[in-house]
């Protein structure tokens, strides 16, 4: 496996891989990176589809990536997910899956000019004081030693972060300001979270710095992420004659361990309470995804709270990489991401609206139509001064194709489970899905006296608990995760975002995905670039707009300095005057 960039080879279609009609397939998860490494066996790979098998313990497809109307229950959509223009790995792929909704397009298509014609930007990020514009007004609010804190954690390399917690480099100056309040709410950063995850989403998104006090950087799938995204590769596959086997949990993969060679031997299975073996030669390929961050995921109801239970047992994602990881130090250490929950959740609820007395509260602050059928908040809109640090958003209505006209769907979600509400008193993790409500709408700036009535009989609402919802960024060190195709592997790789690839940033779908394309290129040895991610760390006019755009337009000689430092500026202004390099920084505004 390699990787390339630019368009030489990014339309070429791979030469069949010698020898891979004698090979089969067998894949356990259906989240992005499982149903992307079946894709790219199928399309890239050239593989039959009858000789890939799909393992889900779940009746349905999708990992994280759900949205399901459950009857008696109501709608749920346990997370979303932000997309960026620079998902290499996700487009490539997306370009060659139909559309379900429109015939003729791809899904890549689909979603092109869905949000060209429809461009996503928020026109209020924050609220204060129930339902209050927050008057964050597009700027981050930091000082200059802030500033200097988030460029030192940017040039430390790797090595001096692991196992460093986001604290042990950012101060108050930092944590108190409106780019915080942006950064935390919108990737899901805890304070004590991993500072070298924190410096690798820097330098990976350093090209939307610009865009994140608006959203203008983001891009959206018309309805909910399983519909959109999951359910069209499912389609693809099934028309290919790939297998899926759902209510079968995989215990554990046995490996034969040698001084250069590591072999898959062996899958074990639980399918419908029956154990069962999948013995396998050095031509059965095993895709696996490791860890799981909605595992334990527990849904509650309109009137009763989601359980917490971050106990592990047989037959997980968590379980399953422990048992793997046992038998070889380079497939990871899973403990480092599930030995705490308490650090790792938050709870999410989705509202649905049953009638229009909701509809004028979220239209104040949002202001816009949430049934045009356009962009609603464009994003997260996040309730600064909330005990929960609760954040809400509407995407594109209808989110369901199924969505009975004139609801609502909203998304809302939590970072801390454990603090008391500021209407209800009680943590979020204790609360049924109408106190949920009730909390989101004293915040919106419902009259106290209408809140328990409107959460009781105008809104539906569906708490989920999270316990590892965030455990990948949980401080780490190298090895932590195992690599993709790990050294002396002859048949198997991980997948997902508890595997290491290089340079990208988990907790989005392009991760996912760039594993499941590296995993069966590797395996395969299919000759074609994996597209390399997207290089505006490298880029001097992304770095110098992103230096700019956090100091809210005021150039570098505006920076509060010591004299001698001062001075020193100046003759280096002095020696560039006159030169390309005094015409880019004036373009960007470094300097004046």
């Amino acid at each position: 496996m390699y990787y390339s960039s630019g368009n030489y080879e990014a339309f070429v279609r791979p030469l069949k891989p010698e020898g891979v009609d004698r090979k089969s397939a067998y894949i356990i998860g259906t989240g992005l990176a499982a149903l992307s490494a079946a894709c790219f066996l199928v399309r890239d790979g050239q593989m039959a589809g009858e000789h890939i098998h799909i393992f889900e313990k779940d009746p349905i497809p999708g990992g994280a990536c759900d949205g399901f109307e459950y009857p008696g229950l109501g709608y749920v959509m346990r997370g979303g997910r932000e997309m960026d223009n620079h998902f290499e790995v996700m487009w490539d792929l997306f370009r060659s899956i139909p559309s379900i909704e429109t015939e003729g397009l791809s899904v890549l298509d689909e979603y092109y000019y869905l949000n060209k014609k429809d461009p996503n930007y928020s026109l209020c990020r924050a609220t204060i004081k129930c339902g209050e514009d927050a008057h964050t007004d597009g700027k981050f609010n930091l000082s200059d030693k802030a500033a200097m804190e988030i460029m030192r954690l940017f040039f430390t390399p790797d090595e001096q972060l692991y196992d460093k917690r986001i604290t042990d480099f950012f101060d108050d100056e930092v944590l108190n300001s409106n780019f915080w309040l942006y950064w935390r709410t919108m990737f899901a950063f805890e304070n004590w979270h991993s500072a070298l995850e924190m410096k690798l989403y820097l330098k990976r998104y350093i090209h939307h710095v610009g865009g994140l006090p608006d959203f203008t950087a983001l891009r959206f799938t018309k309805y909910n992420q399983y519909e959109s995204m999951i359910l069209p590769m499912v389609r693809y596959l099934e028309s290919h004659g790939v297998q899926f086997h759902y209510n079968t949990k995989v215990v554990n993969v046995e490996f034969e361990i040698q001084p250069h060679k590591k072999l898959a031997k062996r899958i074990e299975l639980l399918a419908e309470g029956e154990e069962k073996f999948v013995d396998l030669t050095e031509n059965d390929l095993v895709f696996i995804t490791n860890g799981g961050c909605v595992e334990n995921a527990t849904m509650g109801s309109q009137n009763e709270p989601a359980a917490f239970n971050p106990e592990i047992k047989p037959g997980g994602g968590w379980d399953m990489w422990r048992k793997i990881a046992a038998q070889d130090p380079s497939f990871g250490h899973p403990d480092k991401f599930c030995h705490d929950p308490e650090q790792s959740n938050w709870m999410s609820a989705t509202v649905e609206t049953l009638d229009q007395r909701i509809i004028p509260y979220i239209k104040k602050i949002c202001k816009r139509d949430p049934f045009s059928g356009g962009v609603v908040t464009g994003g997260i809109v996040t309730v600064k001064d909330s005990s929960w640090l609760m954040s809400w958003t509407i995407n594109r209505q209808p989110q369901f194709r199924n969505q009975p006209e004139g609801h609502c769907l909203v998304w809302v979600y939590g970072l801390f489970s454990d603090k008391p509400g500021d209407y209800i008193q009680k943590p979020m993790r204790e609360c049924s899905g109408k106190e949920i409500c009730m909390e989101w709408l004293y915040h919106l700036g419902v009259p106290e006296n209408q809140i328990e009535d409107m959460a009781e009989h105008s809104a539906n609402t569906v708490p989920v608990m999270m316990p590892y919802i965030t455990a990948f960024f949980m401080p780490r060190a190298a090895g932590d995760r195992p690599d993709v195709v790990p050294a002396g592997a002859i048949n198997f790789a991980f997948l997902g975002q508890f595997a290491e690839t290089k340079r990208d940033t988990i907790f989005t779908t392009e991760y996912s995905m760039r594993t499941g394309m590296e995993a069966v290129y590797t395996l395969l040895n299919i000759d074609r670039g994996v597209p390399e991610v997207w290089g505006s760390t490298y880029d001097i006019r992304d770095l110098l707009s992103a230096t700019i755009r956090l100091r809210d337009g005021r150039p570098l000689t505006e920076m509060n300095l010591p004299l001698k430092d001062k001075l020193k500026i100046k003759g280096l202004l002095d020696k560039i005057e006159g030169t390309d390099i005094e015409k880019l920084l004036k373009e960007y505004h470094v300097v004046e």
